[in-house]
């Protein structure tokens, strides 16, 4: 049986926080955190979750560890599809619509695609339809030699940067499906060159051998700030912009597209 002290304690050192780190982060003793973690000393929902935040511990596992100390869950995950979540769903359909004729989609945190724009469509069309059976798995898409991995000019450098950003999201959320996806994908994969940096995440970006022409395209991630419900903690819209212009040309060129998810 899990035990809150022991869940926090799994999350300070997946952190990679002393006690006293935490302890003066959260503005309690170390003392008390050492209480907590070895059971000795049983927290409040409220101290539960002001340890969580300093931990940065995903609200799906805030839950975990308020049920392990005797409390009740306090966040709630509602599908976008549920009629109280209309608004949040329209809102990201509107944001997707308005990014057109650029390419925008929608992705939880185990990078399953939730919604996407029309022109993403154009993109598909060389892709094995197998790989378009829901979920579709935005990694499994761009890695497998199936989907789109054959038309980037730049695939080395593009997988080094989803190498990077999936071990960030898997050591934050905790989550073992991306753990399971980072060791399906990335395991025995040597990156060519040294690892990129931060910077490297705006600067470098996609090219795709498409149409005969080669098209050049950065992304942004937007996320919802301070979320109080799961679904919108884990969802995602990336989107897509030309970067330079005769990608922009060859993009409005595409003409419309009915969508694919939205």
């Amino acid at each position: 049986m899990e035990t809150v002290g022991g869940l926090l304690r799994e999350w300070r050192h997946g952190r990679q926080l002393s006690q006293l780190d935490l302890a003066l982060a959260a503005g309690v003793s170390p003392r008390y955190v050492s209480l907590v973690e070895t059971g000795r000393s049983r927290p409040s929902a409220d101290m539960v979750l002001r340890l969580a935040a300093q931990l940065d511990v995903p609200l799906r596992h805030r839950n975990r560890l308020l049920v392990a100390a005797g409390f009740a869950p306090r966040y709630r995950e509602r599908p976008l599809d549920e009629p109280d979540m209309a608004a949040v769903r329209d809102a990201v359909v509107r944001v997707l619509r308005a990014h057109e004729p650029y390419p925008a989609l929608v992705l939880d945190q185990r990078w399953n695609i939730v919604m996407a724009n029309g022109p993403v469509e154009h993109f598909l069309a060389e892709v094995d339809p197998e790989l378009l059976h829901p979920p579709v798995n935005m990694i499994r898409l761009g890695l497998d030699p199936r989907g789109l991995a054959p038309l980037m000019a730049n695939l080395a450098e593009v997988r080094s940067l989803l190498q990077l950003r999936l071990a960030r999201q898997a050591a934050k959320s905790g989550d073992p499906v991306v753990s399971a996806l980072y060791e399906e994908f990335f395991a025995e994969y040597e990156p060519e060159g040294p690892a990129p940096g931060m910077e490297s995440e705006v600067a470098t970006p996609m090219i795709f051998r498409f149409q005969g022409r080669e098209l050049s395209m950065f992304s942004t991630i937007t996320t919802f700030g301070t979320p109080q419900d799961i679904t919108l903690e884990e969802i995602s819209i990336e989107s897509y912009y030309p970067a330079d212009a005769e990608s922009a040309a060859i993009l409005r060129s595409l003409g419309p597209a009915h969508g694919w998810r939205v």
